[in-house]
């Protein structure tokens, strides 16, 4: 089913862009949410004059992306996130935390724009952001510990540690308890 595009849909197309889809994603979901409409002969000549008329707009929005994908061009993201002893972070990075430290560093960028596999563990990533049909920005993500900095003084918050461990050694040991009695009652019925 081809289906004329009414706004941007990241991993589909953009707008004003004939897109071969599905039926039942046409009509189930596009076409009633407004995002597209059925590619008829008469829907495609009407296209192609919108675009016409639109073309010097369609430019000036093309170089207005094209300048804001200049400013994000030698810019690279450091994010530190906490990390398990086996080198895994404690969630993920993703397009919202790297949208949030684009904010932080002055770039107001959607998060819904940029494209990027969940990071889960320390390394270097790449997020791709989408301005305009084929104006995209490939941004290095760097995902670094928290605590790394920190590690000359690993054996002053090993006390605190063995501290806290106690606590949580005792809680399991009552939930285990806790089981066994619902088990009894059962069986004394």
């Amino acid at each position: 089913m081809e289906i004329i595009l009414k706004e941007d849909i990241i991993g589909l197309g953009y707008k004003n862009e004939i897109v071969n889809v599905k039926p039942g994603y046409g009509r189930n979901y596009l076409i009633p949410q407004g995002k597209g409409v059925i590619a008829s002969p008469s829907a495609k000549k009407q296209l192609e004059e919108n675009l016409r008329q639109q073309a010097h707009k369609i430019e000036a929005q093309r170089a207005a992306a094209q300048k804001r994908a200049d400013q994000l061009e030698n810019v690279k993201l450091e994010i530190a996130m906490k990390v398990s002893a086996t080198g895994v972070t404690y969630g993920s990075v993703n397009a919202g935390v790297v949208a949030e430290e684009l904010k932080k560093q002055g770039y107001d960028i959607d998060r819904k724009i940029i494209t990027m596999r969940d990071a889960k563990h320390l390394g270097e990533f790449e997020a791709t952001i989408h301005f305009y049909k084929g104006v995209e920005v490939k941004l290095p993500v760097i995902v670094v510990a928290e605590n790394a900095p920190k590690e000359e003084a690993a054996p002053v918050e090993e006390a605190p540690a063995a501290e806290v461990e106690a606590p949580v050694e005792e809680a399991p040991v009552a939930e285990a308890e806790a089981p066994v009695e619902e088990e009894e009652a059962p069986a004394a019925e």
